[in-house]
């Protein structure tokens, strides 16, 4: 009899690359709400320069966030037919009949357009993203499912928080060091950029926290599973990864972030953040295995 595997390597892949897309998408509205939907009055009535880097910043925040969601569509289509096999009904029956499925496709339906308008001159279509987004990932409790709340948040918060942080490198910080000429204002646009993402980080690593450690509670039974199971070497070393990176922030946020406001600050704190997203890189790895092993959960 042929021993199952106890990772299977396929799905562990699946896992990785919806969590990029929920990420990106995540990040992109994240940005939105927190940093530039703050600066759209104060930029746009600006210098042409900045009226340019505002512009740019949310349309590469846009494409950013539609590739998420393009991603996360390639990915429930290509989960359709084991989901209806789980249902012991077709695909078409499913995407028709079943109230889970059709919610989540008219989420990713409002995401979808919600970019696409975005991009658009205009910029308009955010609002419509961001209901899209966000109501997608906490759909199950539109159905009372309340027992999704604790990874639904959990996950949320942290796609807030690390998304948003790499949209800020690429659609922020990146279009202000290629758009803007002055030297000072680079310093300065940055230095408000990340001001404004400071807090909302904050908060996002704060709930991160506070439902990773329920979530592992919930299925860390006995306790003692955490250092004698596969599942708890894992959760391990995810929790080392993860407090690398809460380092990673805490260093930019008390000896980087005093400095911003000129232009080594801004290119300062653009590195420290790109090696942030790299060890986060590594936590999502971390966390498409976790969720591939077998819980000890009674």
């Amino acid at each position: 009899m042929e021993t199952k595997p106890l990772i299977e390597w396929p799905h562990v892949s699946t896992e990785f690359i919806m969590f990029i897309g929920t990420f990106l998408a995540l990040g992109a509205v994240g940005f939105y709400l927190g940093v530039m939907r703050r600066l759209t009055s104060i930029v746009t009535a600006g210098p042409a320069g900045e009226r340019a880097v505002h512009v740019g910043s949310m349309r590469r925040a846009a494409f950013i966030g539609l590739s998420g969601v393009v991603i996360g569509i390639v990915m429930f289509a290509v989960g359709l037919p084991a989901s209806a096999a789980r249902h012991q009904q077709s695909v078409t029956q499913l995407v028709t009949t079943d109230t889970r499925t059709i919610l989540n496709l008219a989420f990713y339906a409002l995401a979808l357009i919600g970019f696409l308008l975005a991009l658009a001159p205009a910029g308009r279509g955010w609002m419509i993203a961001v209901i899209g987004v966000i109501g997608g990932r906490l759909s199950g409790l539109l159905l009372g499912q309340w027992g999704s709340l604790v990874i639904s948040l959990h996950v949320l918060a942290a796609g807030i928080w690390i998304g948003s942080l790499l949209v800020l490198v690429i659609a922020g910080i990146g279009v202000v060091f290629r758009v803007e000429r002055s030297s000072e204002r680079r310093g300065a646009i940055v230095a408000d950029m990340v001001h404004r993402f400071s807090p909302m980080a904050l908060l996002s690593g704060g709930v991160v926290v506070l439902f990773g450690i329920i979530t592992a509670l919930q299925h860390l039974n006995p306790f003692s599973s955490l250092w004698s199971t596969p599942y708890g070497y894992a959760l391990l070393a995810k929790l080392a990864a993860v407090a690398f990176v809460f380092g990673l922030g805490g260093w930019n946020w008390l000896r980087l972030r005093p400095r911003l406001g000129t232009e080594e600050g801004a290119a300062a704190i653009r590195r420290s953040a790109a090696r942030e997203l790299i060890a986060a890189t590594v936590v999502l790895a971390l966390t498409a295995i976790l969720v591939s092993l077998p819980s000890p959960k009674g």
